[in-house]
């Protein structure tokens, strides 16, 4: 009886604490909508209200009035799509060599997943745009998408390894037996099944894309490609002074894309964590 007890407090008291973590992370979210409709005279009380007592569009107005958010957006929607692509494209055919292989080729790729994501952008950046810049590639989105492309897959490959250790190997075998090759092994028995996946990994890939920010200040400087994340740093004045309703508005318009993809797919993302995670 006691040890039911000692249960039941444990159990409660995770769940307290999981309360606690969903408030934590909710709290800038809803921080961020409240602001959003809030009009000049409420953002600025010396004591603030978590409901809006006259909420307003104008802020949305003023945002789309402000900066072209609609260009900013289309070029992170451009970006981050070609890049989401490219890194599924490209990581499929290496998930399945590592994942099938035994060598040193296999060993050698996965120490460069582990390797490169304890790289910070600061330390790359410089080296980076040097490439870019005899490649011709700065100030492009195509050169954009190619860093994106570049840093993505390390995840892309943990991500589709897992799935590919659990594809049975006697489909594979099977296929053999009946004279399909690797290529056409990958293409019509494993590439079914990675699927799930590999949607996974290219959301992930595209979330990735769209929210960053480092890169795309560094490599764009034409106003006419920026991104979404750059040009809500417009919003800030040259001494810091943020214009806070628009700003708070814009903000929110741009993490709607990626909370809406994440309650989609979040069954999905969480699977092919987790198959990432298992060994074969």
């Amino acid at each position: 009886m006691t040890a039911l007890r000692t249960g039941r407090s444990a159990r409660a008291g995770q769940y307290v604490a999981l309360l606690c973590y969903l408030v934590f992370l909710a709290f800038p979210f809803l921080w961020l909508v409240s602001t959003a409709f809030k009009p000049p005279r409420e953002l600025g009380s010396l004591h603030p209200t978590w409901i809006p007592e006259n909420p307003t569009l104008e802020n949305f107005s003023q945002a789309f009035d402000e900066q072209p958010l609609l260009r900013a957006a289309g070029n992170s929607l451009l970006a981050a799509l070609a890049a989401a692509f490219v890194a599924v494209v490209i990581a499929t055919p290496m998930a399945y060599a590592m994942a099938r292989t035994r060598g040193k080729l296999a060993t050698a790729a996965t120490g460069w997943v582990v390797v490169s994501q304890a790289f910070p952008f600061v330390l790359v950046i410089i080296p980076l745009f040097l490439v870019l810049k005899n490649l011709h590639l700065i100030n492009t989105l195509v050169g954009l998408v190619t860093v994106y492309v570049v840093w993505s897959l390390p995840f892309a490959l943990w991500m589709l390894v897992g799935y590919v250790r659990a594809v049975p190997r006697e489909l594979e075998e099977a296929a053999a037996v009946d004279g399909a090759g690797r290529v056409r092994t990958l293409v019509s028995v494993t590439a079914p099944l990675l699927a799930p996946g590999i949607v996974a990994t290219a959301l992930f890939a595209f979330i990735t894309a769209w929210n960053e920010f480092f890169f795309a200040l560094v490599l764009l400087k034409t106003p006419e490609k920026q991104t979404l994340p750059v040009v809500l740093t417009h919003f800030l004045g040259a001494e810091g002074a943020a214009d806070l309703g628009p700003l708070a508005a814009a903000a929110f318009l741009a993490t709607l894309p990626s909370l809406v993809i994440f309650a989609v797919i979040q069954k999905r993302i969480t699977g092919g964590m987790l198959a990432g995670a298992v060994k074969s």
